[in-house]
């Protein structure tokens, strides 16, 4: 029952409480990946009764939340389209997340990229440990 005074007790037990429920479904191994980063995203589709993994590659434009509640926001253009998708990063459809080139970015969200066309999307790419050589 509130009772309209803020109990700080009580609420860093039930934060504790939720964490430890959310650590059981959280995934062990993640790549590490920035904002900026090129990376493959393999998705679990389901149609109908068979399932099969798509690969969805584009540029990191953001990253929110924490814990159980993290995404991520990718951003690829197909012709002249942008396409933007926000994957769970702890989602069991979300089968794995491959960097494949690091770039140099100076902001945390890339949102300046949805105005930008042709050459002007390119960000200058920096040496990285954590992408992949191709």
């Amino acid at each position: 029952m509130f009772t309209g005074k803020k109990r700080t007790g009580d609420i860093t037990v039930k934060t504790e409480i939720l964490e430890s429920v959310e650590s059981k479904s959280l995934k062990q191994e993640l790549p590490h990946f920035e904002v900026g980063d090129t990376v493959q995203v393999h998705c679990k589709i389901k149609e109908g009764e068979k399932e099969r993994i798509q690969l969805f590659s584009g540029t990191v434009i953001a990253r929110n939340g924490r814990g159980i509640n993290e995404t991520f926001t990718v951003r690829r253009m197909i012709g002249d389209e942008g396409v933007e998708r926000v994957f769970p990063l702890h989602s069991p459809n979300v089968v794995t997340v491959e960097p494949m080139r690091s770039s140099k970015v100076r902001r945390a969200k890339l949102y300046f990229l949805r105005e930008r066309r042709g050459k002007g999307v390119r960000l200058a790419q920096r040496r990285s440990d954590h992408t992949a050589r191709r």
